[in-house]
C-alpha cells in the first residue's frame, strides 16, 4: 500500500531553517509528481510547492517563493523541502502528497489532483 511519511519538522527561530523529508513507498515514486501542502491552526489547507516526476519543473506558492526549495531523489524514493528564512507565518503542519500524474497541476481545485497524503509533520516558527 502507498505510504508517505514526513519527518524533519520541529521548532525553529524566525530566520532559521528546517529541512523536511517525505519517504515514499508502495508505488513507483519516479512516475509521479509530488507536492507539499500545509495547514496552519484555524486555516484551510494551502498548497506550498510541487515538483514534476523527473524534477524538470518546480513550482512555489508566492508566500514561500525564494525561501523554500523543493527537490526529490528518485533513487531514494524521497521528497524534500528545504525551508530557509522561516517566518512565524510558516507555522503549520506540513504534508506531502502524491499526484495522480507526472506533472504538477496548478489550479484552484489543486487538491483533487492528489490521491495520497502523509500524516504530516509540525513546523513551529517562534522566538
Amino acid at each position: 500500500q502507498v505510504q508517505l511519511v514526513e519527518s524533519g519538522g520541529g521548532l525553529a527561530q524566525p530566520g532559521g531553517s528546517l529541512r523536511l523529508s517525505c519517504a515514499a513507498s508502495g508505488f513507483t515514486f519516479s512516475n509521479y509528481a509530488m507536492s507539499w501542502a500545509r495547514q496552519a491552526p484555524g486555516k484551510g489547507l494551502e498548497w506550498v510547492s510541487g515538483i514534476y516526476s523527473n524534477s524538470s519543473d518546480t513550482y512555489y506558492a508566492d508566500s514561500v517563493k525564494g525561501r523554500f526549495t523543493i527537490s526529490r531523489d528518485n533513487a531514494k524514493n524521497t521528497l524534500y523541502l528545504q525551508m530557509n528564512s522561516l517566518k512565524p507565518e510558516d507555522t503549520a503542519r506540513y504534508y506531502c502528497a502524491k499526484a495522480k500524474g507526472t506533472i504538477v497541476v496548478l489550479s484552484t481545485t489543486w487538491i483533487i489532483e492528489y490521491d495520497y497524503w502523509g500524516q504530516g509533520t509540525q513546523v513551529t516558527v517562534s522566538s
